[in-house]
């Protein structure tokens, strides 16, 4: 009978929103998208080209983060391992329907997580299920998750904001349906257009304060800014923070910082010359005033980071020092064999608003170790096809992930988005060895030993953690100030 259910039209569903509820959501909320993925952008949460501004108010996860930081539950209402942790037990939210009127249960659990390991499907995903081998189906709202180690953060790994749950057997259609369980019901989905997400009545949590969400395709950063000045959009979470005063002082704004785990960054491809010699990469990190990227492009509100993804309230980041050193890049770089220097490009655009500022100060910073630096705009549109992972040097950005998740997806030689193309059989020892570790001090110094390699190692400098400078339109109520993927979307309303 469930797959019955699956076939009812996403037609009935619509009437269905606009004949229940009617009094209790209303308005439109409007925000933008980069089109990063171009052609390749859809809904399905697991893919590359995931547009993640929708899917996290359609679709929900098994465990999330609550306003605290803190594992919570979602989708699954309580949890537990076994003795040696290689046996996960979650307990399902009964009640709890799909957008197109089936119910959620075991079997979309399964066939949801167990999708994400698909070689075909390829997912980037993949790696924070990596250790997976089995879901059983205990009865219908219960599953019993089966690991290859023992890994006592297990949940810590589903927080992931791309694993959300979608009806079984949907695989074929997620990409332009979008259905999900969330607070909002695909309407109209038009990448690089305006998308319209309707609200669900029946959602579980309540309806959703607003009638309906407008998602539109905006590529350019200053576009985007000029989006919300003129009224297009009602909120912007990528505005620099050198474009504060603008806001400030405006009623028809409001404005706040809020710290994230965020980061953004420069990737060295570690398989070409002169960065596949670690000195050089060391010795890049090395000639960086990160204190000075943190004051000039961010106006002070970030978190240095010394190339670390961790986040800084994590419990597993490692803190060390990072300050600017040039006499020792010189003398990496002549050990290396390049006494006179390196040359080098750094490939940014306007996708990341920043990434321009970020390589400006770089390129005056590194020019005392004798690295001359020339800077290359690249579209925006095509950022993520044609430059990202393709060029020498680039810029990337992250959004936050559990410590665990992070060093695996990144810099994990079998990782898809191993962007700077960092192998090392000690360093993925390391990791194993740090989830199989069920002891909580042990664990944490195998985490941070894995943080120490990347800042001598790796290929990718991470001058600091972002806190995002978020404003909307004053019309805009009870939007959480937290990071993005934390946002009770069904509370939001605007006058």
């Amino acid at each position: 009978m469930k797959n019955v259910f699956k076939t009812i039209s996403i037609c009935l569903v619509s009437l269905m929103v606009s004949f229940s509820f009617a009094n209790a959501s209303s308005g439109t909320f409007k925000l933008s998208h980069d089109l990063g993925f171009g052609k390749d952008t859809n809904l399905d949460a697991i893919t590359k080209g995931r547009l993640f501004q929708v899917v996290i108010m359609t679709q929900n996860r098994l465990v999330r983060k609550d306003l605290k930081g803190v594992t919570s539950a979602e989708l699954a209402t309580d949890w537990s391992a076994n003795a040696d942790a290689t046996e996960w037990t979650f307990k399902l939210r009964k009640g709890v329907k799909f957008h197109d009127g089936s119910d959620f249960d075991a079997e979309d659990v399964k066939y949801s997580l167990m999708r994400v390991k698909d070689p075909e499907i390829g997912s980037p995903a993949k790696k924070s299920l990596s250790v997976v081998t089995d879901i059983e189906v205990v009865d219908s709202h219960t599953v019993k998750m089966k690991l290859n180690t023992s890994f006592a953060d297990f949940p810590l790994n589903l927080t992931d904001y791309r694993l959300r749950m979608i009806p079984s057997g949907s695989g074929d259609t997620i990409g332009k349906t979008g259905i999900g369980t969330g607070p909002f019901i695909v309407e109209k989905f038009d990448a690089e257009g305006t998308t319209i997400l309707k609200a669900n009545p029946n959602y579980w949590e309540g309806a959703p304060g607003l009638a309906e969400v407008h998602v539109i395709a905006i590529p350019d950063g200053e576009a985007r800014v000029q989006a919300l000045l003129t009224g297009q959009i009602d909120m912007n979470r990528y505005v620099q923070f050198s474009q504060k005063k603008i806001f400030d002082g405006n009623s028809k704004f409001k404005t706040s910082v809020i710290p994230t785990g965020n980061w953004r960054g420069m990737v060295m491809n570690t398989e070409r010359a002169p960065f596949d010699n670690p000195k050089v990469r060391k010795a890049v990190r090395l000639a960086v005033d990160r204190q000075e990227l943190v004051d000039t492009v961010m106006g002070g509100e970030a978190v240095v980071s010394c190339d670390t993804p961790v986040a800084p309230t994590d419990q597993y980041r490692h803190n060390m020092s990072c300050k600017q050193n040039i006499a020792e890049a010189k003398k990496l770089l002549k050990e290396a064999g390049y006494p006179n220097g390196i040359e080098m490009v750094i490939h940014v655009s306007t996708k990341e608003p920043t990434w321009p500022t970020i390589a400006e100060v770089i390129q005056q910073q590194v020019a005392k170790a004798g690295i001359k630096v020339d800077i290359k705009m690249t579209p925006s549109k095509s950022y993520w096809k044609e430059t990202w992972m393709k060029k020498d040097v680039a810029m990337t950005r992250w959004n936050e992930r559990s410590a665990d998740s992070v060093l695996h997806e990144v810099y994990h030689s079998s990782a898809k988005w191993n962007e700077s193309y960092y192998k090392s059989s000690d360093f993925d020892k390391n990791l194993a060895d740090a989830r199989g570790e069920l002891n909580f001090k042990k664990r944490k110094a195998l985490y941070e030993k894995a943080q120490h390699t990347l800042w001598e190692q790796s290929g990718t400098m991470i001058p600091y953690h972002v806190s995002k400078l978020v404003v909307t339109s004053s019309r805009v109520k009870n939007l959480d100030d937290v990071e993005v993927f934390s946002i009770q979307w069904h509370k939001v309303k605007v006058d």
